[in-house]
């Protein structure tokens, strides 16, 4: 069993940030699978699919960004899914906007929906999809740049960084090996 997760915001106000692209990253993976969005537990919005007759749950969690964790633990204790099944997808100030980067593990970085996921499960090995939003033109603090919407300007290119996650985390799910994974996403 897998468990994908897309951090971001709940309220409608944030759907359009940058903070939000693993909520957009979630969806995108739920349509993919031929989902919806059906059942709230666990302090998340969930869909649930399967794969080579394997479940597969995806989640965004309705904790804001900051308490992600609770709600990341929370499903992996309901649903008995170790750290070899879990993968979060979520936006990096840390890496070029539009940029697609997979890890079989890691820190936090400067993410704090990253701190609280590992902070609330205890662990740093499992895999994880970063959609990178920096844009050198824009010099705000991170916490505005964050929390501000998508330039539209820049929609597509994060429409296509949503969907190639999705589509990463997917192949996760069917079990492709995470060396593979980033060596067709990654970039």
């Amino acid at each position: 069993m897998y468990l994908i997760v897309g951090l971001g915001n709940p309220e409608e106000k944030y759907a359009k940030t940058f903070h939000n692209m693993g909520f957009l990253a979630a969806a995108d993976a739920a349509e993919l699978l031929g989902v919806k969005f059906k059942k709230k537990e666990c302090e998340a919005s969930i869909a649930e699919a399967y794969l080579g007759g394997e479940k597969v749950i995806i989640a965004r969690p309705l904790t804001y960004m900051n308490a992600s964790g609770r709600a990341v633990r929370q499903l992996m204790a309901r649903y008995k899914i170790g750290a070899e099944g879990l993968v979060v997808i979520y936006d990096d100030y840390d890496l070029p906007k539009g940029h697609v980067r997979i890890r079989p593990s890691g820190s936090a970085g400067t993410h704090n929906g990253m701190r609280s996921v590992i902070a609330e499960t205890g662990i740093t090995e499992f895999a994880r999809i970063r959609i990178g939003i920096r844009d050198p033109e824009v010099s705000i603090p991170i916490i505005n740049y964050v929390l501000s919407d998508v330039r539209k300007e820049d929609y597509e290119l994060f429409t296509q960084a949503c969907r190639k996650s999705a589509e990463a985390a997917i192949a996760l799910a069917r079990g492709e090996r995470i060396d593979l994974v980033m060596g067709r996403y990654n970039g």
